[in-house]
């Protein structure tokens, strides 16, 4: 992706001292989308400060500081940056037969991190088989795993259940079953996710309806951290095609609150290249129980790369950079675009990670999944006094 090339840097610096370079640097894109950057700057010798005068440098701007992928084989990625200073992660293990967590206090080192499995399938019954998405919260103290189920008398019959943790550390501690959500009705339903505004904590799923052939996005009142309140709501529905390429679906939410709004990232169609991101917003100041407080773009806003080489990008989470200045995009996508059989069981869904940038309107900007920014020079004065 093109960058407007950044203002040069001024630095001063006293005789013989180092200058101090910045770490960050905000970045805009031709088209207007900003985010902020590290760079890596050369060493300078202490001989080229000792008398006054200026010195230009070149740095260079960290276009991918993740190892990419994040964590292999791990489809619908969740992480979670939590107050102990850690972040954590899950996803989807390819046999959907358990839930693994892992932690690291860099989101580097999640890649490498030891992932520990918290808990396993039924043997027979509910929660016995596809065990899906699975998204970690701390609530009130206490930990909550929200993930998706099936029954191996009907693998089908999908439904959001809840564990909980009251351990400090969830990847040592005990998990309790809370059971299935109390959805209004009983279909497949999926990758439920939360989020708190305003005092209220809200619950937004996939379910589907006529037949089980569309699959919906809903939202609910919590009445706790594992029910939900009478009413659910209908956000949205497969209105587009590029949301009905294969099956008509928008499923996999993901919620993220800035700049006066809430937006919620939702992804469509089949799960091979041609699934892709949608986006939902609501003022944050609108009754989020009513459909009409929803506007949905009506394009996609994160799709397949043949440039990159990364197909069907989708099932997103969010979090921040460690220093807390810029906003990632969590995700999963193929190295490859061609799949025999169902793509469901094509284990090769990657975790990924890269900045969300920011228009000037205040929304999100998803750019291409596995981007590199072209011309990535910053140039720095150092005035030596």
């Amino acid at each position: 992706m093109q960058i407007i090339k950044p203002e040069e840097v001024e630095i001063t610096a006293s005789i013989g001292s180092m200058p101090l370079f910045p770490k960050t640097i905000d970045i805009e894109l031709t088209n207007g989308a900003k985010s902020t950057f590290k760079v890596e700057w050369p060493d300078i010798s202490v001989k080229e400060l000792l008398t006054s005068g200026e010195l230009v440098v070149e740095g260079t701007i960290i276009s991918q500081e993740f190892p990419s992928p994040l964590v292999k084989k791990r489809a619908d990625p969740f992480i979670q940056r939590h107050i102990d200073g850690f972040y954590y992660f899950t996803g989807s293990h390819p046999e959907y037969d358990r839930i693994v967590l892992r932690r690291a206090k860099t989101i580097k080192g999640l890649s490498e991190a030891e992932e520990v499995v918290i808990w396993e399938k039924h043997k027979a019954g509910i929660m016995s088989e596809h065990i899906w998405a699975p998204e970690l919260h701390y609530i009130n103290n206490k930990w909550y795993i929200y993930y998706a189920a099936g029954d191996k008398d009907d693998v089908w019959a999908i439904r959001p259940y809840v564990l909980e943790c009251s351990y400090e550390n969830p990847l040592t501690g005990v998990w309790i079953e809370k059971g299935p959500i109390n959805l209004a009705f009983q279909s497949f339903s999926l990758d439920a996710t939360l989020f708190e505004h305003n005092g209220s904590r809200y619950l937004i799923w996939a379910q589907k309806v006529e037949n089980d052939t569309i699959s919906n996005l809903y939202i609910a009142k919590m009445r706790n951290p594992w029910s939900i309140e009478n009413e659910q709501i209908r956000i949205a529905t497969p209105e587009y095609e590029w949301e009905q390429y294969g099956f008509h679906v928008n499923e996999g939410a993901a919620v993220i609150k800035r700049n006066g709004h809430i937006f919620v990232s939702y992804s469509a169609s089949a799960t091979d290249d041609r699934y892709v991101m949608g986006l939902l917003s609501a003022k944050d100041d609108s009754d989020l129980l009513d459909p009409k407080s929803w506007y949905k773009t009506p394009q996609p806003v994160f799709v397949s790369s043949e440039e990159t080489k990364k197909f069907g990008p989708g099932h997103n989470s969010f979090t921040m950079t460690e220093d807390g200045t810029a906003d990632l995009l969590v995700y999963h996508a193929r190295p490859y675009k061609k799949i025999v059989g169902n793509p469901l069981y094509d284990h090769n869904r990657h975790a990924y990670v890269q900045r969300l940038f920011w228009h000037s309107d205040g929304t999100p900007f998803f750019g291409v999944p596995g981007y590199e920014l072209e011309d990535k020079v910053v140039t720095a004065k150092i005035i030596v006094r």
